[in-house]
């Protein structure tokens, strides 16, 4: 009988549950990487290779442990290697004694035959289109709840009076949405959510800051990968807005570019004018954007290795000079270590502070006599 996993992506695991239950599949859940995901990985895969190739095979040698023997992904498009990721899945999982199935959805927005195919293949019910579109439906919406709430938590955990209170119940109401068997349920799940949220007590006079997180799309979504960053960086007193969430990477990937995309893409065009695949683009773009709306920093997150990502790093301090916006890199791989990165994120967050301090000096100094 086929038992169906996919990689483990932040929260969006719980809507592909959702839309593959829905379908008549038996579902394996892909753990959350840990520490043995990634010795797993590190072992089967090059010593070069690029750091969610390394996490994603561990996380596929988990699943096959559970029984899992098709694997559901996504390959991609232009000049970075993510787009053979698939394939060298495959043949290491084949080489290995595994012969799973492996399913890949191409970008619908180029490739719409290959996703209509795989569809088909994951719909052992042999639903009627109309049935399938509805599940869907119901999981793209259920992927909006979870993006939703987690742009808030983003917003509450750097005001939370009680240290730990956001964190705490985030994974409370992310059961009320995961239990959610409807639209309509899972509407109303994601407003009582929400509520749950802004109800945590919050000191709205402390000094906050902004900052925008650009990056490689697995390293950006998967706090296992990253090491937690956000909430660290809200622990510290930083409201944290991150470039791509899943819905977004999606709409621009399956039917159109959203407006958003192309501004990005303009904002790059005085640094980067060529897509050079991956984010590495986009990383440039955000970092511009980030600095017109007066953020206080940016923090690039990518896979040691990841070539695109590296061609942004070499950019990137042109970027922070002409717009006058802190840049920090961290390249990640299995030897990045959490207190390391605390260490130096501590550091840019007092930076940033010493900066903004300066900045409302600076104003108030500027004030002609008797302003307020």
């Amino acid at each position: 009988m086929r038992k169906i996993s996919f990689p483990h992506m932040g929260e969006s695991y719980r809507s592909f549950k959702m839309l593959l239950n829905d379908l008549g599949n038996e579902v394996i859940l892909p753990p959350r990487p840990s520490r043995k995901t990634l010795n797993l990985g590190v072992q089967h895969t090059p010593e070069f290779a690029c750091f969610p190739l390394k996490i994603l095979i561990g996380t596929y040698l988990e699943t096959i442990e559970k029984g899992a023997n098709v694997l559901v992904t996504s390959g991609g498009v232009g000049p970075c290697r993510a787009g053979l990721y698939a394939g060298l899945h495959k043949k290491i999982l084949h080489d290995l004694g595994h012969p799973v199935e492996m399913i890949v959805f191409e970008p619908p927005r180029l490739y719409p035959i290959n996703f209509i195919r795989n569809v088909y293949k994951l719909n052992p019910g042999r639903l009627s289109i109309k049935a399938i579109i509805e599940r869907i439906k119901k999981g793209w919406r259920q992927l909006q709840a979870l993006d939703n709430v987690e742009k808030a938590i983003h917003i509450v955990r750097p005001r939370e009076l009680k240290k730990g209170a956001t964190t705490q119940k985030y994974k409370q109401v992310l059961e009320w949405i995961d239990q959610a068997n409807t639209i309509s349920e899972i509407i109303e799940a994601e407003a009582a959510a929400l509520d749950e949220l802004y109800k945590i007590p919050r000191d709205y006079e402390r000094l906050v800051l902004k900052v925008g997180i650009v990056g490689e799309i697995y390293v950006l979504l998967e706090p296992a990968a990253n090491l937690e960053i956000e909430e660290t960086l809200g622990n510290l007193g930083v409201e944290v807005e991150r470039s791509m969430f899943l819905t977004g990477w999606t709409r621009d990937n399956t039917w159109k570019e959203t407006l958003e995309g192309m501004t990005v893409k303009d904002a790059a065009q005085h640094y980067l004018p060529e897509l050079i695949g991956g984010h590495g683009r986009d990383s440039i773009g955000h970092t511009v954007l980030y600095a017109k709306r007066n953020f206080d920093g940016v923090i690039q997150l990518a896979p040691f290795t990841c070539i695109p990502e590296i061609v942004a790093r070499t950019i990137l301090p042109a970027v922070s000079k002409d717009n006058n916006i802190p840049v920090l890199t961290f390249f990640l791989d299995e030897q990045t270590g959490k207190a390391g990165m605390n260490t130096r994120l501590e550091a840019f967050v007092d930076l940033m502070k010493r900066q903004k301090l300066k900045k409302q000096c600076q104003a108030k100094i500027s004030l002609p006599s008797g302003a307020v």
